[in-house]
């Protein structure tokens, strides 16, 4: 009889080394969220984790090695989650691709994520606003992490919209963007605009309205076509 094997548990140093790197992560992309690559520095992230900056001097080359860590380290669970949601949105519906449901899988599955994952996600919804808005070198960030899952959408748009020129569907899906990281950057500005009727951290009301609301902008330029 084959004998069971045994999982291989990790040592005690191994889990406590797991627990600081989460620690540094966490730090690190609360205060980048806050005051930008260029207004934290590693002595920063060591202060408020409570460990020596000579620490983090020995993972990370430099506070661009950091930042670029922490922005992956949540990037391919989002990105994963709205890959499967746009595949099984496609399974689900097969032929009969819709605007509105893509580009709910596409939005209402990374709203999800920042509604139900606490202020981290949150932090990192607002990291990811500040890259996108970057060109020096959050394009690329965006570029590596993002294009596959974008590239899935545009072309369930297009199977949406077959009539629809291929600009028309990025130039689409370029307003959506620049709608949603307005959104995840939680500026505070509508919360005053509208006198507390609306609230910028309030992504319910968002999720309820923001697919909808480009789906309508998706037929009305590609009417044009």
């Amino acid at each position: 009889m084959t004998e069971a094997v045994k999982p291989v548990r990790r040592s005690r140093k191994a889990e406590q080394r797991a627990e600081t790197m989460e620690a540094i992560y966490d730090a690190a992309e609360e205060l980048f969220s806050k005051h930008g690559l260029h207004g934290v520095t590693l002595k920063d992230v060591a202060k408020q984790v409570g460990v020596h900056h000579t620490l983090l001097n020995y993972y990370f080359s430099d506070k661009k090695a950091l930042f670029d860590a922490v922005f992956a380290r949540r990037a391919v669970v989002t990105s994963d989650r709205r890959m499967k949601a746009l595949d099984d949105y496609e399974a689900s519906v097969g032929d009969k691709v819709t605007v509105e449901g893509a580009l709910h899988a596409f939005l209402d599955t990374d709203l999800d994520t920042y509604i139900s994952g606490g202020e981290g996600w949150r932090n990192y919804a607002k990291l990811g606003a500040q890259v996108a808005n970057t060109p020096e070198w959050g394009a690329d960030l965006m570029d590596q992490h993002f294009d596959p899952v974008v590239l899935r959408l545009i072309d369930l748009l297009q199977r949406a919209l077959p009539n629809c020129s291929r600009s028309d569907i990025f130039w689409g899906y370029h307003f959506v963007t620049g709608a949603l990281m307005l959104t995840l950057a939680r500026t505070g500005r509508i919360d005053k605009l509208s006198g507390g009727l609306c609230r910028s951290d309030d992504f319910h009301a968002v999720k309820d309205r923001m697919a909808r609301f480009m789906a309508a902008g998706f037929r009305e330029i590609c009417a044009q076509d």
